[in-house]
């Protein structure tokens, strides 16, 4: 068997182009869907990812309203532009990239988000809601996940699904969604201290890999058939690549893609849909806004 390869990047496409459907209409009204991305400091990934969703952003006609901020910005000082982007009836949505420099506190950050205005998912209101199936932004990677599965288009209804991950970022939400009634799967969390992994990745019909750690789970693992949602990013040295290192995800891919029926491969898999959710999230956002 060798697998069909979940293209992520086609996904995301699609997805982008019925955005570009959707501003438009907004566009009609008077309405230009605002994103302000928020970077505090030189991190090289976070200025490559923010650089990313101000790309996606130019492609969909969403309006950037992002702020780079110096390494050395107090606390306060972030806090009171999240308070200016949540009066600023121009934003839809607000974003503070992590990691943040070790002086400013995560969470009182994002506590400070709107909740209304928290497209990224990642302040514990929407996480409640989320967790009682209310109305709210869902985090962006756990999302994307949901709708890869979904556009396999392979029966999920009483499927038994291994997540291997217990982030609040990803595996704790994926946990959630997973187990909704539109999904209906029955869902094991793994993670650090769990016993015989290769035994509960073994019986999934379903397995979801985001626990950071390269070749994690082992291709002769998979039981054969079973759908592969690899949503680790890892650098890992390669003296033969130009940058002195490659992308490898938490599972063994070659081996894993000759027993799985759909695979996601790393990067092209999950990667492109998180920016892409961030983005349908401002969209919807801003069509609340409009409805109001």
């Amino acid at each position: 068997m060798a697998a069909q390869v979940i293209d992520g990047k086609q996904v995301s496409l699609d997805i982008r182009n019925e955005l570009k459907e959707r501003v438009k209409a907004l566009a009609a009204k008077g309405i230009v869907p605002g994103l302000a991305v928020i970077l505090v400091g030189e991190d090289p990934a976070s200025v490559s990812y923010v650089s990313g969703k101000e790309q996606a952003c130019d492609e969909i006609g969403i309006r950037k309203f992002g702020k780079h901020l110096p390494e050395s910005t107090p606390e306060a000082e972030l806090v009171e532009l999240i308070q200016t982007y949540n009066r600023d009836p121009e934003v839809h949505g607000i974003l503070v990239q992590f990691p943040l420099p070790r002086h400013i506190d995560k969470r009182r950050v994002v506590a400070v988000i709107d909740p209304a205005k928290d497209t990224d998912g990642s302040t514990a209101i929407n996480a409640g809601y989320m967790l009682l199936e209310e109305p709210c932004f869902l985090p962006c990677t756990p999302a994307g996940v949901i709708e890869l599965i979904k556009r396999t288009g392979v029966k999920t209804d009483g499927a038994q699904a291994v997540v291997i991950g217990r982030s609040n970022l990803t595996g704790k939400p994926l946990q959630n969604l997973l187990v909704r009634r539109e999904i209906n799967a029955t869902v094991t969390l793994c993670h650090t201290g769990t016993k015989d992994l290769a035994e509960h990745v073994g019986r999934a019909d379903f397995v979801i890999a985001c626990a950071g750690s390269p070749g994690l789970v082992k291709g002769a693992w998979i039981k054969p058939g079973a759908v592969v949602i690899d949503v680790g990013v890892n650098r890992v040295e390669d003296p033969t690549a130009k940058k002195g290192f490659r992308l490898k995800g938490d599972v063994e891919y070659d081996k894993a893609a000759e027993r799985a029926s759909f695979i996601t491969p790393v990067p092209g898999g999950v990667g492109p849909m998180t920016i892409t959710m961030l983005m349908a999230n401002t969209v919807v956002s801003a069509e609340r806004a409009a409805a109001r």
